[in-house]
């Protein structure tokens, strides 16, 4: 009898120690029935520590906040109990039953995934289970706006549209993302860079708001008639007050998802006006001053010259032909090289574009470059205006006569194109005796560089021995060795980091390994050992100041957290510096 209960006791203990040792990962919801206008909570819980999370995508929910990461470790009767936990806060995007699918996550290298849950969502309740009903302030605090400078352009003329986002004094705004973005069809158009994000107050409605220009762009229509642009939508997390209070009387601040749109505009594009239309008239429109320049006005047969055609001005410069040169048959001429000096700002574009020809004279004469001009319409005063080059004179002082002409001193410019007859003189401007002296008449044999060459590697042999023993020094420091690795792999993941920027989980994730080899480096902390406890305690105790440990266990946390959440490029370029900064920091005030 005492052998069976033996037997009992010990497949009861090895039962037990099974279950213990089962990994554990599953989602549970806060309710499984609820209205609309209710909020879902969800819970990925794991009992071991795992890599590599991936959350559902949440299409039938709008996320409003989370992931919110919490961690429990203890210790009863010799048991180790051990639980991580992911949150999600969910708004329900429409009624009926909604799926969540499943999350997966990476433990002792294996996959587990949640079975996937289904919530019955109800038409919208009375009284919320929740104290955050500011669904209507959210709507009537915060507008964007789009700005245009123009609504009646001419064909070609510049206008601006820029993006305005109003906020209320009483609401703030956590973070924005782009939901649909203007295609501008009809319009040459060019994004303004914004390098900062400046709060302003003003008046709007006859409220005090605050605003921030998101977006500046120049438009050039390119039809006439009513065109449309396209409305811009942003998905914008809220911050608003609530009647709730904390134990100081601070109100709290809950959190919302909003899409807002600043509409779409419709502008008026007139024709250009027929009367006075010059018959070269190729499509420019603004302000201009045209120019051809030679770069030479003598020179020999065989040898080359640049001739530019130039318009400078602000205007539509990308979008119009210029003139082309009219040039003597017995002027070897290149296809023009293009050239644009183009900046565009708030006014359009500003600077400059040209044609560049190379031109090889044959003969010895004189050569006409005949005037040619350009037109344009002048915006100021409505009316088309005519800029003429001049003719300029080419005098090719040395060369062979051009026998097949009539009159050897000026060359025709009747405009029609002839194939140019080269001469075998055409290259006699090329020097064939290149008379060239010995660099260095010394004899090289007990001259400096002889004995220098025999006394170098000598002096070379202590320099090796000198390096490779503190070669072998440095070989031998192991944990100097995997000290100065980690510090490395730390810069390396911050320029990785720093190369991601624009991409927001790619950023991050090379962040955070920046940071934890940082650690590694400087604390000798082990992966597994990562915990913010442990990190805390020891840049503690190694005399960092309070607030500059908190404020590089915020930059760890958001880390996590904004792989998750809507983030701007802004925001991402603010997180890097930020990180770099603390990483400086904690160096100079470490002992």
């Amino acid at each position: 009898m005492k052998v069976i209960n033996h037997i009992t006791l010990i497949l009861t203990l090895f039962v037990t120690s099974v279950a213990f040792a089962q990994t554990t990962f599953e989602a549970k919801v806060s309710k499984t029935k609820l209205g609309q206008n209710e909020r879902l909570r969800i819970d990925f819980k794991m009992n071991k520590d795992g890599d590599n999370f991936n959350p559902p995508d949440f299409a039938n929910f709008d996320v409003i906040g989370g992931p919110n990461t919490s961690v429990s470790n203890s210790w009863l009767n010799g048991v180790r109990s051990y639980a991580k936990t992911y949150s999600y806060f969910l708004s329900p995007k429409r009624q009926g039953t909604l799926k969540i699918d499943e999350a997966s996550i990476e433990i002792d290298g294996e996959i587990f995934k949640t079975d996937p849950v289904s919530v019955l969502i109800t038409a919208p309740v009375q009284r919320p289970n929740d104290p955050y009903n500011v669904e209507e302030t959210a709507t009537e605090d915060i507008h964007l706006v789009a700005e245009i400078s123009k609504s009646d352009p001419y064909l070609n003329e510049a206008i601006t549209v820029v993006y305005k986002l109003y906020v209320a004094r009483k609401t703030g705004v956590q973070s924005w993302r782009e939901v649909e973005n203007p295609k501008y069809n009809d319009f040459w158009s060019q994004n303004i860079e914004i390098k900062s994000l400046p709060v302003k107050n003003v008046i709007y409605k006859g409220e005090e708001y605050r605003y921030v220009v998101l977006k500046k762009t120049v438009l050039y229509p390119q039809k006439i008639g009513k065109l449309e642009i396209e409305a811009l939508s942003l998905d914008v997390v809220v911050e608003v007050p609530t009647n709730r209070r904390d134990i100081f009387g601070g109100r709290h601040m809950a959190q919302i998802n909003r899409t807002i749109s600043a509409g779409s505009r419709t502008i008026d594009v007139k024709p250009l006006p027929e009367e006075g239309k010059p018959d070269d008239f190729s499509g420019a429109v603004g302000d201009f001053k045209f120019n051809v320049i030679t770069s030479k006005s003598e020179l020999n047969a065989s040898e080359s010259l640049d001739a530019r055609v130039e318009v400078t001005g602000s205007g539509n410069l990308k979008l119009f032909q210029l003139p082309k040169l009219n040039l003597p048959s017995s002027l070897e001429v290149y296809e023009p090289e293009h050239t644009e000096n183009v900046r565009t700002d708030l006014g359009g574009m500003r600077g400059s574009i040209s044609d560049n020809y190379t031109v090889v004279p044959q003969y010895k004469g004189k050569y006409p470059i005949p005037s040619i001009s350009f037109s344009y319409f002048d915006l100021e005063t409505e009316t088309y205006k005519r800029i003429s080059s001049g003719e300029i004179i080419l005098d090719v002082i040395e060369g062979p006569v051009n026998t097949k002409s009539s009159d050897n001193s000026i060359a025709s410019a009747d405009g029609t194109k002839q194939k140019v007859e080269m001469n075998s003189d055409q290259f006699a401007y090329l020097k064939t005796s290149p008379n060239l002296v010995p660099v260095n008449q010394e004899p090289f044999f007990k001259s400096k560089g002889f004995w220098s060459t025999m006394l170098l590697p000598l002096l070379a042999i202590p320099l090796a021995m000198f390096y490779r023993r503190k070669r072998d020094e440095r070989n031998a420091d192991v944990f100097g060795n995997k000290i100065r690795k980690a510090d490395r792999l730390a810069k390396r993941y911050l320029s990785e980091a720093k190369k991601a920027l624009g991409k927001k989980e790619a950023f991050y994730i090379a962040l955070e390994k920046a940071l934890h080899n940082y650690l590694k480096a400087k604390l000798h902390i082990e992966t597994s050992d990562f915990t913010k406890d442990k990190i805390e305690e020891t840049l503690l105790q190694r005399d960092v100041n309070e607030g500059t440990v908190n404020e590089f266990l915020s930059i760890l946390e958001h880390c996590e957290l904004a792989r998750y959440t809507p983030i701007t490029n802004v925001e991402m370029q603010q997180d890097y510096e930020k990180a770099a900064r603390t990483i400086s920091v904690i160096d100079k005030e470490m002992k």
